[in-house]
């Protein structure tokens, strides 16, 4: 991996699109992967997550638990398709071909798409609203007009990094990951006193069903929303790198900060149960009543970078997945466009939206099952491959990965038809037609105990996983055993 923080080294647009990396381009070790997936992921939303975590009932022990295998699967998903990266040099949706096909591939890169554009929609907002409070406290506005000018600062920088590409992330990362670690702890240090363990102990278990729910929102909240660009950084490693390496330090990047985060969070969230409530609607911004005024501006600043880290990942790999789903256009242009959609997003959140948590958890959880089909999907497709990808092929219809294969189209349709058949969202209006099978299958419908269990992810992620190692074993085996860049359109 290109070493983004050499002395005297010359940030420029970065012009690498869908192209394979070069050898000569490609250096570092997978240690430099801690720093894009630390910086993304230590936002202080990662505290907002033990409310929500709380919100499905549970106490504080099965919330803690949930938030701890959800975060760390999660992640760990990450881990082992970020091995793709520096096998084939590709970014992650375009690897992806490899399992769907050419232009097959275009539907999960539009999900794709659609999964990245939203997440970083809804981090600039989040960062937007958070600035208002934070002006709001400190009696310097707060209103319209402050929530407009921290909507253009933010967006600004969020567009910027995305734009100018890899070697401006990769700084951004390693400056957001020192600033906001070091006033993340000072934040945790000056609110300590409002924890009250007995109150937080008190608080009921829930049900079986209730923590499961839990667990999968905590990993669509959180590794299961990156795994789609997963890859996208570690195409720049050398192809001789640990995959262990890959796997680690990806994951451990990626889940410390929301670990730590998350058990803070529900130590406060659940010792007070107006903040708990008031996290629903700003979750961000409900953080800042519990802080000294004269520590509100560092807390803007430390909550606007760790929510435009993320958002400069997502910026960049949704401009990727847009190419990906046949957008001829450079890589910076599809970052722009996509700017545009999510500053247009942004506005409709922070000015028009309702109840902010229902919309939010509607959105991961109907994103995240076809998300699961196409993660488990390209797991097994990774894990039955013996050989580095055809480079070549990747961009061949006629090439040995194919046009547009059936089997994984099909069961990319299935997983998410049976997923979406096994989660509810009432809390979002135009999705209160899905758990169709709740009924059915002897779950109880949509009012039963299952209904917020999010089973339909774990179901879309076991039948894309478990029907590619059954179905699609002899069309990879057929694949490597051809010439590199022989066109193999019967494959």
């Amino acid at each position: 991996m290109a070493d983004a923080r050499e002395p005297g080294r010359q940030l420029q647009v970065e012009t690498h699109g869908l192209d394979v990396i070069g050898d000569v381009d490609r250096k570092g070790t997978p240690r430099t992967l801690f720093w894009p997936w630390f910086g993304a992921n230590v936002s202080v939303l990662g505290m907002s997550y033990g409310a929500f975590a709380l919100g499905f009932g549970i106490s504080f022990g099965q919330a803690l638990a949930a938030g701890v295998l959800g975060i760390l699967a999660s992640f760990l998903l990450c881990g082992f398709i970020a091995v793709a990266g520096k096998r084939g040099s590709a970014p992650t949706m375009v690897l992806s071909r490899a399992a769907y096909g050419v232009r097959g591939n275009r539907l999960p890169s539009v999900v794709s798409w659609v999964l990245t554009v939203g997440w970083e929609t809804v981090l600039t907002a989040l960062a937007t609203m958070a600035t208002a409070t934070v002006f709001t406290r400190l009696g310097w506005g707060g209103g319209t007009e402050t929530e407009v000018v921290a909507l253009i600062v933010v967006c600004g920088l969020t567009v910027v990094g995305g734009v100018t590409g890899f070697d401006l992330i990769m700084r951004l990362q390693t400056v957001i990951t020192v600033v906001t670690g070091v006033l993340t702890v000072v934040y945790v240090v000056l609110v300590a006193g409002h924890i009250h363990w007995a109150t937080v102990n008190s608080i009921p278990s829930g049900s079986a069903q209730e923590f499961i729910g839990a667990l999968v929102f905590m990993m669509t909240g959180f590794g299961l929303g990156w795994v789609n660009a997963a890859a996208d950084y570690s195409r720049y490693l050398p192809r001789s790198s640990s995959s262990r390496g890959v796997i680690g330090w990806t994951t451990f990047g990626g889940s410390v900060a929301p670990l730590l985060l998350l058990l803070f969070g529900l130590l406060l969230a659940g010792s007070s149960a107006p903040l708990n409530k008031a996290i629903a609607a700003d979750p961000i911004g409900a953080l800042t009543t519990l802080l000294p005024t004269w520590f509100l501006v560092p807390f803007a600043v430390v909550a606007v970078l760790g929510l435009v880290g993320g958002a400069v990942l997502d910026i960049y790999s949704s401009g990727l997945a847009l190419l990906s789903a046949g957008l001829p256009v450079p890589r910076y242009l599809a970052a722009l466009a996509d700017g545009v959609l999510m500053t247009a997003g942004s506005v409709y959140i922070v000015f028009f939206a309702g109840d902010f948590l229902g919309q939010f958890m509607g959105f991961l959880t109907t994103l995240g099952v076809p998300i699961a089909a196409w993660c488990g999907i390209m797991l097994a497709d990774l894990a039955l491959r013996r050989r580095d990808y055809d480079e070549a092929g990747l961009y061949r219809p006629d090439g040995r990965y194919g046009d547009v294969p059936p089997l994984p189209l099909l069961l990319t349709l299935a997983a998410t038809a049976l997923g979406w058949g096994l989660v509810t969202n009432t809390a979002a209006s135009w999705l209160t037609w899905q758990g169709y099978l709740l009924g059915p299958l002897g779950l109880g419908g949509r009012s039963g105990a299952w209904a917020y269990a999010n089973l339909g992810v774990l179901a879309a992620l076991a039948l894309g996983f478990l029907g590619t190692l059954a179905l699609g074993r002899g069309r990879v085996r057929a694949q490597e055993s051809l010439p590199a860049s022989v066109p193999a359109t019967t494959v």
